[in-house]
C-alpha cells in the first residue's frame, strides 16, 4: 500500500523479489532498478456526419517498456539460469516480479510495483577492463504483460 507524505521519498532503499519470495542476500540485491514506462495507444474516431470536424480520442491498448535490473557480479547464476530457462523454451518460466520502495529507515514498504508474467529478454555484463577500477555488473532486462502499483 502506498504511503503518501509531503516530502518525496528517496530512490535508494528498495527491495526486488524476482518471484522467488527472496529479498535478502546477494541473489536479491540490486544496485539499480530502472522502472518501466507505461503508455496507452490513442485511437482517433469521427463519424462522418458529426457537426465538429475534430476527432474523438479514445484510450486504446496498454504498452510497457522493460524493467532493467543491475547488480554487482557475485558469482551467483540465478539470473543466468532464469534467462537460460526462457531461452530454452520453458513457457512456464514467467514470474511475478515485485519492486518495493522502502522508507529511509527501512521500517516500511511505501510503494510497490508488481510486474505480472515477467521474463528475461536481455542478459549482459559490463565491460571487462584490465585497467578498470569499477565492479563488474550484470544486467537483466525483463519484459512483462501487466503493471500493478500499490
Amino acid at each position: 500500500m502506498a504511503i503518501q507524505r509531503e516530502r518525496p521519498y528517496g530512490n535508494f532503499n528498495f527491495l526486488v523479489d524476482l518471484g522467488t519470495g527472496q529479498t535478502d542476500g546477494p541473489d536479491a540485491g540490486f544496485e539499480e532498478a530502472v522502472l518501466p514506462e507505461a503508455w496507452l495507444d490513442v485511437l482517433e474516431y469521427r463519424n462522418g456526419n458529426e457537426k465538429e470536424n475534430g476527432v474523438r480520442k479514445i484510450p486504446g491498448r496498454e504498452h510497457y517498456g522493460n524493467l532493467v535490473l543491475r547488480r554487482g557480479a557475485t558469482g551467483s547464476l540465478n539470473l543466468y539460469q532464469w534467462w537460460n530457462d526462457v531461452r530454452n523454451g520453458n513457457i512456464n518460466a514467467s514470474r511475478t516480479v515485485t519492486v518495493m520502495l522502502q522508507s529511509e529507515d527501512h521500517t516500511a514498504v511505501v510503494m510497490t510495483w508488481r510486474l505480472l508474467r515477467a521474463w528475461p529478454v536481455r542478459f549482459k555484463f559490463s565491460a571487462l577492463d584490465g585497467k578498470g577500477d569499477q565492479p563488474l555488473l550484470e544486467v537483466l532486462e525483463l519484459a512483462f504483460e501487466r503493471l500493478e502499483m500499490e
